[in-house]
Order: C-alpha cells, then structure tokens, then sequence
C-alpha cells in the first residue's frame, strides 16, 4: 500500500504525512529531505545549488545519513532544494531512491507515506490512495514565520513570505515533474483546518477505501 501525499511547501503535508504513516504503522519518507540535503551539500561547498553538474555529482553520493540534521529545515537550505529539484537530472538521481522505499518499505513494514510535490503524478502515479494539501500563501507564510520564530525572534514575515511566493513559482513552472495536483488525488485545503482535522479527514479517507478494497 502506498500513501502519495502532495503539496506546495508549509501546507501541512509534513505532518500529515508523519501521523499517517505512525497511525499505519507504514514506512514514512519526506522526499523534500533528498533534495533539502542535497541542496545543504551544495551550500557546505560554497557552490551553487543550480550548478547542475555540482548538483547531480552530491545527488548520486546522497545516503540516508545525510537526511538527518536541524539545518535541513532552514530556509536557505529551503531555497537551494528547490533550485536543485529543477535539475531534471538531479531528479533523476533520486526518483530511484523514493521508488524503491515506496515499492519495498524498510523493516518488514506493509505500506508507505510519501509527501512531496510529484508524488502522486510522477513518483508513484499508481499509488491506491492520494492526497493533495493546499492552503493560501498568506497562511502558509504565517505558519511558517511563526516556526522561524520559535528559533529565530527576528525572523521578518514579509521575507517569508516573499520566499514562499519564489518557491511556489519554481516549483509549479519547471520542466520536470512541477507541483501539481494529480487528476485522481483527493484535495484537501487546510487554510481554515487545524492539524487534528486535516489528520482525521484523511484517515476517514483511508478506512473508506481499505474498507473497500478488503
């Protein structure tokens, strides 16, 4: 069984995605984390993550050690992963990683989560079960200027916004694999949902069709 969950950034499908695969005991993989490290290799070598033969060379030696780590979340990491997933052949690199977890979970687990941008659409257009999150660029901003501050009293909310604002038109405009929503995928916008009720719909969702499918 395999969960695609879908959506532009600080919609919610990080956590989403994390309470679902907990509640299924399923294998979980934020793909964003791939190009997120890879993006932070780029920047730890003082080069440029839209160099593509820098970026595909930290691609191809990327393991899963390297997707641990606090400064994976920055926004400045945030920025460079996005620069790197428009390289079609950084892209390349990794789909191989997140098809093989997705087809052959770790530790004897019956299923996968996966959120990202093209999970459902390009990654596994096959999964049984998909789901995008959206929500405005104004309250995606909010939620994540109020993460930033949480570490960083400075944090300025114009700037993220106007960074959440770049990201999403990277994202929607590359050639390869752009953030959209798959024809087949239930849309859910948390603009006015809290985390529990975006959590419950969803599972509500996936009883549906287990339920279904028995």
């Amino acid at each position: 069984m395999i969960i695609a969950i879908d959506g532009p950034a600080a919609s919610g499908k990080g956590t989403l995605a994390r309470r679902v695969a907990g509640a299924m005991d399923y294998a979980y993989l934020d793909t964003g984390l791939l190009y997120r490290a890879t993006g932070a290799k780029v920047l730890a070598l003082g080069l440029d993550p839209s160099d593509e033969d820098v970026a595909v060379g930290v691609a191809e030696k990327l393991g899963a050690n390297d997707l641990d780590g606090q400064e994976l979340r920055s926004e400045e990491v945030g920025n460079a992963a996005s620069k790197v997933a428009a390289i079609p052949k950084v892209r390349a690199v990794l789909l191989a990683f997140q098809r093989n977890l997705a087809s052959s979970p770790p530790d004897g687990k019956r299923g996968a989560v996966l959120d990202g941008r093209d999970i459902g659409t390009v990654v596994c257009p096959d999964a049984p079960i998909k789901f995008y999150l959206t929500a405005s660029v104004e309250e995606r901003a909010n939620r994540r200027f109020k993460q930033l501050q949480e570490k960083n009293p400075a944090a300025i909310y114009e700037r993220v916004l106007k960074e959440l604002e770049e990201r999403d038109a990277r994202d929607s405009a590359r050639d390869v694999a752009p953030l959209k929503m798959a024809s087949d995928a239930i849309h859910i916008d948390t603009d006015r949902l809290n985390a529990d009720a975006v959590f419950n719909a969803v599972m509500a969702h996936i009883r549906t069709h287990m339920g279904e499918n028995d």
